[in-house]
């Protein structure tokens, strides 16, 4: 160590701050400086390790207590730790400002510090090498730190519930908050397995796009197909297909069969969002280079139940339920009750988004996935097979019938009429 360090780790800077003080012997918090120093410090705040003399000497706490916790000293002095120096950071950093937003909601800082102190105490594990087992961590779990949104954000939307004017918004909030925290766990176990994150990317991964691969997003090593005139054509027609039956065809249909009408408009938003929208998102991305998948292919073309749910309807959630779900408990439990766990918790998130807001019929999108899943355990049997309702004409009807004939059970009468109906409304669609 040069003579100049070393005095400066022994005399107080003649800056007072704010300085940001992290554990220096942690391989974990060290990296975390280093990644973060050009941010913090360019917002005037200085950093330095905690085993530093002169911080020693200016907080005056046993080396215990001292190395507790990450801390942030202000100008007046005032000693933050934890996830309230997060917070006090969050605060100048305009990219995290909703971060900062959120941790004014109700018990939101609760969860977080619980989260910080299993992060704190587990430190010496998080950098690779385990000095209280000697083991190896794996690097693929993200952690609390990236579970913390998937319950925080549809918590808050649920517990401001009663603020939301009309039961549609409280839908569109609470459908936004479960999706947020599933692209903050994706991209959180990218980075877990390390996957290297720009700011740019990461902001556009989060909040531009619709698909759930975070590594495939953030990789620059593989070339990505520019998109065919076809395919933009092909997304284009959709979402003017989606518009002409949302505000042409469902006021056709008028307020004198409001069941039939709502039904047409939720079509239509289908149209316009997943099949409109998203994927001309997805083409947008593909343009730039960047390897983004439209989360919607062709699902009437699908030639088997399984088929449909794995690789034609809504794949980017279909993907993470796999991952999340079915990877880690198809050894333990077996493939179909494997399945069956993926499809019943399918169910209880549309059930969450669906039956919460319309305030009725609680279970029937469980019910409806559940019917998916012994579709899928049906098909898969060996009666199926003969019948060959994994393939061809036989496997499209079949697939058609299961999907298509019980949707009354996932989109109730009471979401038609109280979420869709009033939604249609506010839009003029009606």
């Amino acid at each position: 160590m040069s003579l100049e360090k070393t005095k400066d780790s022994i005399e107080m800077p003649e800056k007072k701050g704010p300085w940001l003080l992290y554990d220096g012997a942690c391989p974990f918090c060290l990296r975390l400086a280093n990644r973060w120093r050009g941010t913090i410090e360019r917002r005037g705040i200085g950093m330095a390790p905690l085993q530093a003399e002169w911080v020693g000497a200016r907080l005056n706490l046993p080396e215990e207590e001292l190395l507790k916790d990450m801390r942030l000293l202000t100008t007046d002095n005032r000693l933050l730790a934890g996830v309230d120096a997060y917070v006090y950071l969050w605060r100048r950093i305009w990219w995290c400002f909703p971060l900062w937003l959120l941790t004014l909601l109700p018990g939101v800082r609760w969860i977080m510090r619980r989260a910080y102190r299993w992060v704190a105490e587990h430190r010496a594990c998080l950098s690779g090498a385990c000095a209280l087992h000697g083991e190896t961590k794996p690097k693929c779990s993200p952690g609390l730190i990236g579970w913390l949104p998937v319950l925080a954000l549809p918590a808050a939307a649920i517990g401001f519930r009663g603020e939301f004017p009309e039961t549609w918004i409280f839908m569109w909030v609470l459908a936004f908050a479960i999706f947020l925290g599933c692209k903050w766990l994706t991209w959180s176990r990218a980075r877990a397995e390390g996957c290297v994150m720009g700011i740019g990317r990461s902001l556009g991964y989060l909040f531009l796009s619709t698909d759930m691969n975070a590594k495939g997003f953030m990789a620059n090593d593989r070339p990505v197909a520019k998109p065919a005139s076809l395919e933009w054509l092909s997304a284009s027609v959709k979402l003017l297909l989606g518009i002409f039956t949302l505000w042409e065809l469902a006021p056709m249909i008028g307020e004198g069969h409001p069941v039939l009408a709502s039904w047409v408009g939720m079509l239509g938003i289908i149209l316009v969002l997943h099949f409109g929208l998203f994927h001309l998102l997805a083409l947008a991305w593909r343009s730039l280079g960047v390897a983004a998948e439209p989360i919607m292919r062709s699902p009437a073309s699908a030639t088997s139940l399984s088929a449909f749910w794995s690789k034609h309807w809504n794949r980017g959630f279909n993907q993470l339920a796999h991952d999340l779900i079915f990877r880690n408990t198809f050894r333990r439990l077996g493939v179909g009750p494997a399945i069956m766990l993926v499809f019943l918790v399918s169910g209880l998130v549309h059930d969450l988004v669906i039956s919460l807001p319309a305030g009725a019929c609680f279970g029937l999108p469980t019910a409806y996935f559940l019917l998916q899943g012994v579709g899928v355990m049906i098909e898969r049997s060996r009666r199926g097979r003969s019948l060959s309702l994994h393939r061809g004409p036989a496997g499209w009807a079949f697939a058609f019938a299961f999907t298509a004939g019980p949707a009354y059970w996932l989109f109730h009468e009471a979401f038609i009429l109280n979420v869709i109906h009033p939604f249609l409304k506010a839009i003029k669609a009606l």
